[in-house]
């Protein structure tokens, strides 16, 4: 439920080694019952500062996974502010947002801007 188009293999793997050479950056791998279930990520990127996304595969969605998965890197991650972008047709992510202290800073169009302070 993504707000972004998705990328052929080639450049959605180039675009992982780019993100995992990087040091300033901090992702994860998601893992749920010795299964990888997606990825969590921080990085620094223009007007928002310091980011959070995450991608859960759509088999493991409903289980509350995403909400821990995000508690437990923000334990980890302690920069903040930090910032999460939602498709707002994703209020499924939205509360995964709102459930691990984040709170609506701007609301678009298409996309809403969250905040953790």
């Amino acid at each position: 439920m993504s707000a972004y188009p998705s990328k052929d293999k080639g450049e959605f793997m180039r675009h992982w080694e780019g993100i995992l050479k990087n040091r300033a950056i901090v992702a994860r791998a998601i893992v749920y019952k010795e299964k990888i279930a997606g990825h969590i990520i921080c990085w620094k990127e223009g007007k928002y500062e310091q980011q959070v996304g995450y991608w859960i595969g759509k088999q493991f969605w409903g289980r509350g996974i995403a909400t821990s998965a995000l508690q437990e890197f923000l334990s980890e991650v302690k920069v903040r502010p930090l910032y999460a972008h939602v498709a707002n047709h994703n209020p499924a992510s939205k509360r995964v947002l709102e459930k691990n202290g984040f709170a609506l800073l701007d609301e678009g169009a298409k996309i809403s801007v969250f905040i953790r302070k």
